[in-house]
């Protein structure tokens, strides 16, 4: 009996096990295989091949020589639209903002009192007080001398310097030099105009130009110079608390420059602007040049606007002097006009300031005219010692960190 092998059962159909379809191929974009992320979203729109490399496209835009000229322009006009406002935002608010700067230029300038006196047993308060009323009163007393040795000769301070220009053009015109006079003489007119009917006062308040904005700046500036010089690293503490580590140093060393870049540049200009008046002013008294002593002040005042100021200076006594003595006199005036400034600039200047206002002559040109544009004489005066704190504050916040030794452990056990 042969022996016939059954066949298995057929499974239904629902009990095969079918194998897995192979996995779908997705495109991916190049810049994802190798865990980049090119920023910009795939167009569902193109083909997948077309993807990856219209994202490289896209973002080759900003990366090369142009679209990184393009970013770093955007950046300035951002940055320079960011200092606009400021100044506007400072010339509406000049009744505050120029009693501020006046008074953080003072105090920096007379902390090293304040903090000799803390030194020596006085409490602070009485320290800031007593540097605050000493300043006052020797600030009272030059400008008094000036007002007293300027305002009685000033018209004819004036008169003489317009006579002055008068000769002095008609003796180029004589010369044969295509000279319009009739321009002189409208320039000159007007000159003597703006510095005898009181234009030349008020625009010298630029800024300040009422009285109740005048008084209200001075009582608000005294209060400032006062909790400035009681307060001033604790305030400066206060503004950096929102900062730590190296930002907080960088603070640290702005702050610090920023005194010491204020301070010097005050003392050291008055002591410049004492040695120039003496010296010029002693020159006038011994070549018997009328009005030497308020020529003399005016060199002082104007010692205060860097540059420009003692060219000023110079050439109204030569063009008195010229008037009263000729013109070997005035050629006489100018060589020691030149020979002090020389002095002072090649010699004294460097001691007394250092590098405490390291901008480029220049540089200071353009920001005095920058100054004058926007707040007239107050302007001119403050624009040196602003620009020289900000550059001051860049170097700071770029200078490296002093390398920190960690203490020695304390012994244990």
């Amino acid at each position: 009996m042969s022996e016939t092998t059954a066949a298995p059962p057929e499974l239904p159909v629902t009990d095969r096990v079918l194998p897995d379809p192979a996995p779908a191929v997705t495109a991916v974009p190049s810049g994802r295989q190798h865990g980049l992320h090119l920023g910009v979203p795939a167009d569902p729109d193109l083909p997948p091949l077309e993807r990856p490399r219209t994202a490289r496209r896209l973002a080759a835009t900003w990366t090369d020589g142009f679209g990184t000229l393009a970013m770093r322009c955007l950046q300035a006009l951002i940055v320079a639209a960011a200092a606009a406002a400021l100044i506007v935002l400072a010339a509406r608010l000049n009744t505050v903002v120029i009693p501020l700067v006046i008074s953080l230029i003072l105090a920096s300038a007379l902390s090293p009192l304040t903090r000799w006196l803390e030194v020596h047993g006085w409490p602070r308060a009485l320290a800031a007080l007593s540097t605050l009323v000493l300043g006052l009163v020797l600030l009272a007393g030059v400008t008094a001398g000036i007002v007293i040795a300027v305002i009685a000769q000033w018209a004819s301070l004036v008169a003489a310097a317009s006579t002055g220009v008068d000769r002095l053009v008609r003796s180029l015109a004589s010369s044969g030099l295509p000279i319009d006079q009739a321009q002189f003489e409208n320039a000159r007119r007007n000159a003597v105009a703006f510095f005898t009917n009181g234009s030349f006062a008020s625009t010298a308040l630029a800024g300040l130009s009422t009285v109740t904005s005048l008084v209200t700046g001075l009582v608000l500036m005294l209060f400032v110079l006062f909790f400035f010089l009681k307060d001033g690293a604790l305030i400066w503490r206060f503004l950096l608390q929102p900062f730590h580590g190296e930002a907080r140093a960088r603070g640290d060393r702005i702050g610090d420059r920023a005194v010491t870049v204020l301070g010097g540049y005050v003392r050291g200009t008055t002591l410049v602007a004492l040695f120039d008046a003496v010296f010029i002013g002693l020159g006038l008294v011994i070549l018997r040049v009328p009005l030497a002593i308020p020529l003399a002040v005016l060199m002082f005042a104007t010692a205060y606007i860097p540059v420009i100021g003692s060219i000023l200076a110079g050439a109204v006594a030569a063009l008195v002097s010229f008037v009263t003595g000729g013109p070997v006199q005035a050629v006489i005036v100018i060589a020691i006009v030149i020979a002090v400034n020389q002095f002072e600039g090649n010699v004294l200047q460097p001691v007394v300031m250092g590098r405490t206002v390291s901008l480029h002559p220049l540089m200071i040109l353009l920001v005095l005219t920058a100054g004058t544009v926007l707040a007239g004489i107050v302007g001119a005066l403050l624009a040196v010692p602003i620009t020289s704190v900000v550059w001051a504050a860049i170097k700071g916040w770029r200078a490296p960190e002093p390398a920190l030794t960690a203490p020695p452990l304390e012994p244990t056990g």
